[in-house]
């Protein structure tokens, strides 16, 4: 007779993710940790009291399963204004706990046994196993540095007659690529044809540079009813503890994301919805300076780095900046990540972490959404360093 595990193969086969990895490594060693993607900036003060004052003064139970209306209004009329997209927000909007969570009910309403996703490598380490668990089976379009282009030959020939959903990451953790108009022009002809709804996680939306503006897919014709938008209350005021999750999508879509909402978190906290409530629909002002701070943080790690005989690649979006390891000889980011952590006392996530299968060796990634002074002290350690 032979055992079997009595635990879900999909997690209990999982290794610890490397961002805990390389984060216990920083606190075991207090080396600077530039692994995890979190700002040292607390969020803006006006949304951090309006959550204190519906803590004390508004609704303490359960909230509706979609959202708070006031939030899923204010959703609607914020795409309305920075992106041009007209919502219902009573049919195509709804609210979960972060944006991890909207992934999943994506990924569990949308995907049954033997159906395929399409994945984008490098990825977030969450989309493989939220797949697998949902009983679907992913095939891979691999991007690589410099310019980790998107090729729509490589992704139509990914897609297949089984595929039911194409995952999109823009802009992309962990590359800061960005993707506008003509590249999701040509993602949906390459989705043309199919049946494939497109689950694209707009998280950074907010947090772009250069001057570049965000396009949804949602603003792509060929797209709009068949893409499931999802973005991060977190992401846009620096709030990442707070794990609000906004999700639009086209109402025969959002149907079916809503019966898998309900059967994981169900509701997310009431104080907190409202306090977004009142940023999305006050506090606009705030996002052309934090773009413009992260852009001369970005700069400022970027111009360091060089001078310290590293070769950061181009940024578009995103907390992260990446760095070319290849001209210095390196083949194995996991070993150069961990060196650099003890010996120089500065923690990177190796980039091969966020591939499933030929994975690129050669790039290290930095968050660079930290105070200046911070970003200074780990420059100093990185000149020292000898790879």
């Amino acid at each position: 007779m032979t055992s079997s595990s009595p635990f879900n193969p999909v997690f209990a086969a999982l290794p610890v993710t490397v961002f805990e990895r390389m984060s216990r490594i920083a606190r075991e060693t207090g080396a600077i940790n530039l692994g995890q993607g979190f700002p040292d900036e607390p969020g803006p003060e006006s949304i951090r009291r309006a959550a204190a004052d519906a803590v004390v003064h508004g609704l303490s139970q359960y909230p509706p399963m979609m959202g708070i209306p006031e939030l899923r209004a204010a959703i609607a009329s914020h795409y309305a204004r920075w992106q041009g997209v007209t919502l219902d927000p009573a049919e195509e909007v709804m609210v979960t706990s972060g944006a991890t969570e909207a992934i999943a009910a994506a990924l569990f309403a949308l995907l049954g046994p033997g159906d395929e996703a399409v994945l984008i490598q490098p990825m977030y380490d969450a989309y493989l196993p939220l797949v697998r668990r949902a009983g679907g089976e992913a095939r891979f379009v691999r991007l690589t540095p410099p310019d980790w282009r998107l090729d729509p030959d490589a992704l139509k020939a990914a897609i297949t007659p089984r595929t039911k959903v194409v995952v999109l990451n823009n802009p992309l953790n962990p590359t800061g690529s960005a993707y506008g108009r003509a590249g999701l022009e040509a993602l949906a002809e390459a989705m043309a044809g199919t049946d494939a709804v497109l689950v694209s996680d707009e998280v950074w939306e907010h947090v772009t540079f250069d001057g570049r503006e965000h396009v949804t897919a949602l603003a792509i014709p060929a797209l709009r009813d068949r893409t499931v938008k999802i973005g991060s209350a977190g992401k846009m005021f620096a709030l990442t503890g707070w794990k609000i999750g906004l999700v639009c999508a086209a109402p025969r879509l959002m149907r079916v994301l809503a019966r898998s909402h309900q059967f994981l978190t169900f509701t997310t906290p009431p104080s907190l919805q409202a306090a977004v409530a009142y940023g999305l629909e006050s506090e606009d002002a705030w996002f052309a300076p934090m773009r413009a701070d992260l852009q001369r943080k970005r700069d400022l790690f970027s111009d360091g780095l060089r001078a310290a005989g590293f070769s950061p690649l181009v940024t578009s979006g995103a907390y992260f900046l990446n760095v070319d390891l290849a001209p210095l000889g390196v083949d194995d980011d996991v070993r150069f990540c961990d060196r650099l952590a003890y010996e120089a006392g500065v923690v990177s996530v190796p980039v091969s972490a966020f591939y499933e299968e030929n994975p690129v060796r050669s790039v290290a990634r930095f968050c660079f959404a930290k105070h200046d002074a911070t970003l200074l002290a780990a420059l100093e350690r990185l000149a020292a360093f000898r790879p």
